[in-house]
């Protein structure tokens, strides 16, 4: 059974910064893509950064590129999603996603595995 426990979410104003993080179980997790997905209320989950499985290629959505970075320590069976510069847009539930694959992926059907989100809020 793979678990993804993501946690680092809380309140924060515009122009703040917060680190998530996501602990996963599972002796494989090195071999496997992950990303981080949000979803805010009202709209559909969206991708916000992927990364492959030794780091090597990363995707961000363009709405938070430059400001975030997708991260993993494979020693620790651990992704990373630093953001800074939050803005209240960013204000959603934060999930982190283990891929199917070992190659970075854009779309949401390539993740077979999902954590319980983490709330991100943003004040103005």
């Amino acid at each position: 059974q793979v678990q993804l426990v993501e946690s680092g979410g809380g309140l924060v104003q515009a122009g703040g910064s917060l680190r998530l993080s996501c602990a996963a179980s599972g002796r494989t997790f090195s071999i496997y893509a992950m990303g981080w997905f949000r979803q805010a209320p009202g709209k559909e989950r969206e991708l916000v950064a992927a990364i492959s499985w030794n780091g090597a290629n990363t995707y961000y959505a363009d709405s938070v590129k430059g400001r975030f970075t997708i991260s993993r320590d494979n020693a620790k069976n651990t992704v990373y999603l630093q953001m800074n510069s939050l803005q209240p847009e960013d204000t959603a539930v934060y999930y982190c996603a283990q891929g199917m694959y070992s190659s970075m992926s854009t779309r949401t059907n390539d993740y077979g595995y999902w954590g319980q989100g983490t709330q991100v809020t943003v004040s103005s």
